[in-house]
């Protein structure tokens, strides 16, 4: 509630703005049409996702790699967009992406499973067990993390999203800013928060989501401020800025 109004105001005020997500599900541009119909202007280039964040890690691990992805066609599509080569055959992939997929088969896994044989690098783009859903969850990209360690004897040797230093550093290198001088938002404690802390970001849990207040009681990741949603931002920045 609020949270379109509470941007508009921070962005008022000059503060740089970019959006996260773990979900590889969409594209970019999708993400940013989606903020945009809920009265939050944003570009593509204002949206940080899993997917992009992947692209330019093999990118960097080596360019023209030749892959293969378990996934949906919004990160296979991001990954050719970076150079990169898509391909089936395990005696060519040089690297293996474990994804969220609702269409993953057996058939995907065992093209995997054969490449990593093989000797192709695995990789992952986010950690999350489950993604809600209405009417509950379903698994996510950690159930094919899980498959592939327990039949390969391979450890993930990656996953980048959040809470990785690889999504980490992708946001500063866009906002242009040190660590100490950008806050991370978010309802998860073991993702956005675990990851504000790890990076040296200020850390502000929103109980708008997944969290709960008892959640705290137990937590061992502690935020540096809590808000009850995102239309508080604005006077907490005021304090921030204060040195509150």
């Amino acid at each position: 509630p609020g949270a379109d109004r509470a941007i508009a105001e921070l962005r008022r005020r000059g503060r740089k703005i970019v959006f996260l997500s773990n979900k590889p599900l969409h594209s970019r541009a999708d993400y940013s049409e989606k903020l945009t119909r809920l009265g939050v202007p944003a570009t593509e280039d204002d949206v940080i996702h899993s997917s992009y964040v992947m692209a330019r890690y093999l990118a960097r691990e080596r360019p023209e790699a030749r892959v293969y992805a378990i996934g949906e066609p919004p990160l296979l599509a991001e990954l050719e967009a970076a150079g990169l080569e898509l391909t089936d055959d395990p005696e060519r992939i040089e690297f293996v992406v474990a994804a969220f997929d609702r269409t993953c088969t057996w058939d995907k896994l065992n093209t995997a499973f054969q490449a990593i044989r093989r000797g192709a690098r695995f990789v992952a783009t986010n950690p999350d067990p489950t993604c809600p859903v209405e009417g509950g969850e379903i698994p996510d990209a950690a159930a094919v993390i899980a498959a592939l360690e327990a039949t390969t004897g391979k450890r993930v040797e990656a996953v980048v999203g959040k809470p990785s230093p690889h999504t980490v550093r992708a946001a500063l290198e866009r906002l242009e800013l040190p660590p100490e001088r950008v806050a991370m938002v978010g309802d998860r404690l073991g993702t956005d928060i675990l990851m504000a802390r790890r990076a040296g970001l200020v850390g502000i849990l929103s109980l708008s989501g997944v969290t709960r207040p008892g959640d705290l009681d137990w937590a061992d990741v502690r935020p540096d401020y809590v808000i009850e949603s995102l239309d508080e931002l604005p006077e907490l920045d005021g304090r921030i800025g204060s040195g509150e």
